[in-house]
């Protein structure tokens, strides 16, 4: 199992999410909004739009200092071998864990997939989950656990299974007691459109 970065960052118990990706034995990536916690030369030096910094300030305000040691161990990227030849994990490029574009067209993602050198390239970032084969190899965007922006809410993920016959990719999601979470939302003080977009699968139309 895989998690493609972003453990942290938009939702209300970055301290308990840690906690059970470790004590699942969980591969995690450094997600951007992980760096942005864990190292200071990461931070925008200018405010953002929308509700980022304020989200990620709280976090900042809350993760245990043993978790900020966790995320600072992490890698930007993993390799693995496979049937289907080398799988490349990213959240979003090689240099930094930004977005890659998935939107492009065949011949575009195909040089992509050639650029890294790989014949499965997994990444996350967007939130929206993705899968196209392109030849002999795949592009897989799972979408997101904890802020699915597909347009229905639940924890997203991308089944990768290889056989003989080749590669098949299964995507799905999985419901969870997202009204919970909406309570601890707003019950720490977090922005309302992070608990709208949880609960609705979206980003509201205004942020």
């Amino acid at each position: 199992m895989i998690c493609l970065g972003d453990l942290v960052g938009y939702g209300p118990s970055p301290n308990e999410t840690l906690e059970l990706l470790q004590q699942e034995g969980v591969l995690c990536i450094l997600g951007a909004a992980d760096e942005q916690v864990a190292f200071d030369f990461a931070r925008s030096d200018k405010p953002r739009a929308g509700v980022a910094d304020e989200i990620l300030d709280w976090t900042r305000s809350v993760i245990d200092p043993q978790h900020v040691s966790f995320l600072r161990s992490l890698p930007t990227q993993r390799r693995l071998s496979t049937p289907q030849g080398r799988l490349r994990a990213l959240h979003g490029t090689l240099d930094v864990p930004a977005r890659i574009s998935l939107g492009g067209s065949n011949e575009v993602l195909s040089q992509l997939l050639e650029a890294q050198r790989c014949k499965v390239l997994a990444v996350g970032n967007s939130h929206v989950p993705f899968y196209r084969q392109l030849g002999g190899g795949w592009l897989v965007n799972p979408g997101s656990v904890g802020l699915s922006l597909n347009g229905e809410p639940g924890a997203d993920y991308a089944l990768l299974s290889f056989s003989e016959a080749g590669l098949s990719v299964t995507m799905d999601k999985v419901e969870y007691d997202f009204a919970a979470v909406v309570f601890d939302i707003i019950a720490w003080g977090l922005p309302q459109t992070v608990a709208e977009a949880v609960q609705r699968g979206r980003m509201p139309d205004k942020v």
